[in-house]
């Protein structure tokens, strides 16, 4: 997402909001992407410096209404955390090839995991569809794209991240606003303090929402009289369906469709908000992807282009759009819809019909353990094959691919797991 203050779901780095766990998944899914730039290190920040400025906020028109002893129970003490400044300049969203963003967020193992989540909560996502609209399917796009149904929701405390935030590096007066709110979370009683951790930026819970998000959206399914989108799944699913219905999601109509452009189509035409009537694509001889006719589903559609004209494309819809909403970043949607797809289907290949323009596709999750546990057979310090490509393994992968002579640039790819495979084998002769 973007961060903009009318807007202000969540971030990820340029500062980006969104609503959900990747970093917003920062903390959580995003740290599987294996981007290649290295991070800088955290500044030194003073705490006579960080205390001050908190003494100072307190009296501001952001901390209206919070009780001075809820205020002071919190930051009483607090250190700031000077590791989420180097972050607020990552967003793998908007800075890595959408290959290598989807071959992570969308293979086998999330597929499967969705799989047995829907099957298990199925009967609560009805209920939600009845009441906010949207199709279980869509909800559980989101919910695997944001911590991966619940597994990875980050633990970094809200508190000292966003009082970080607030006092520290750019976008401070964002910040701040959700500080105040994630204090009157607490004041709320819905979410425990120690409960209360998620990504470097504030997302937090099972779908990854901001403070403010939280406050505006975030809704008591289960009828415990708290809204928990951290323990209670049907809290976190039913918020989730009513941000989207919020934003404008149509009920009955799917986010899009993979289609197949004529030869010598003129691309300009391109473009998410460039939305046509599903009859001019038609007559422009965009077809679905396996040649049939455009179904009459979208009232209107934009053709997607995420890789340029040679790679998949897409014609999207309204409900393209409330995903977007989330994380302002078509990639990010692009991955929720997919996975929802998959997830209520039964198709076993998760890549798209056309294949990214790209002769060294990215790695799924599985793939990048494997690509460790190579790594570590080599003697490289990375720790145990976990298949998140951190700061060590980007290092032993930059150390193989020069002594393999190939261009030093940290990347987990296809090409260098082939490589590694076959030096293997060759060193086991």
């Amino acid at each position: 997402m973007k961060l903009s203050p009318a807007n202000p779901l969540r971030v990820r780095a340029r500062v980006r909001q969104r609503v959900t766990g990747l970093l917003g998944a920062g903390a959580c899914l995003l740290a599987a992407l294996p981007a290649a730039a290295q991070t800088p290190p955290p500044p030194v920040l003073s705490t006579a410096e960080f205390q001050a400025c908190l003494a100072r906020l307190q009296g501001t028109s952001d901390f209206r209404g919070i009780d001075p002893a809820i205020y002071a129970q919190h930051t009483r003490g607090l250190e700031p955390d000077a590791t989420v400044l180097p972050l607020l300049n990552r967003q793998p969203e908007f800075t890595m090839p959408v290959w290598d963003y989807m071959a992570v967020l969308v293979d086998a193992e999330r597929v499967a995991d969705g799989r047995a989540a829907y099957r298990q909560w199925l009967p609560t996502l009805r209920q939600i569809e009845q009441r906010y609209g949207v199709e279980p399917a869509m909800v559980m796009g989101v919910w695997g794209v944001e911590s991966n149904f619940g597994q990875i929701m980050g633990g970094r405390p809200l508190v000292q991240s966003l009082s970080t935030l607030s006092c520290f590096g750019r976008r401070q007066a964002y910040f701040r606003t959700e500080f105040a709110n994630v204090l009157r979370i607490l004041q709320g009683g819905h979410v425990p303090a120690e409960k209360l951790t998620g990504s470097w930026a504030g997302a937090f819970g099972q779908t990854q929402f901001m403070p403010s998000t939280f406050l505006r959206t975030a809704v008591d399914f289960d009828g415990d009289g708290r809204r928990d989108i951290v323990s209670s799944v049907p809290d976190a699913l039913a918020s989730t369906a009513n941000f989207l219905r919020k934003a404008g999601y149509r009920t009955g109509e799917p986010w899009g469709y993979e289609v197949k452009l004529p030869g010598g189509f003129d691309t300009s035409q391109a473009g998410r908000r460039n939305k046509r009537a599903l009859e001019h694509w038609q007559a422009q001889g965009v077809r679905l992807v396996d040649g049939s006719p455009l179904p009459a589903t979208l009232s209107q559609a934009g053709l997607l282009l995420p890789a340029g004209a040679n790679g998949p494309a897409f014609l999207v819809g309204k409900n393209f759009d409330t995903l977007y909403s989330y994380n302002a970043s078509e990639n990010y949607a692009l991955a929720i819809a997919q996975l929802s797809t998959l997830v209520a289907g039964e198709k076993t290949q998760t890549g798209f019909v056309t294949p990214w323009p790209t002769d060294d596709p990215g790695l799924s999750r599985a793939e990048n353990r494997e690509l460790q546990t190579l790594l570590l057979a080599r003697g490289h310090d990375i720790g145990a094959p976990d298949g998140l490509i951190g700061e060590k393994t980007r290092a032993a992968i930059r150390t193989e691919q020069g002594r393999l002579g190939m261009r030093a640039n940290g990347r987990a790819g296809q090409q260098l797991l082939s490589a590694l495979r076959r030096d293997g084998t060759a060193m086991q002769r």
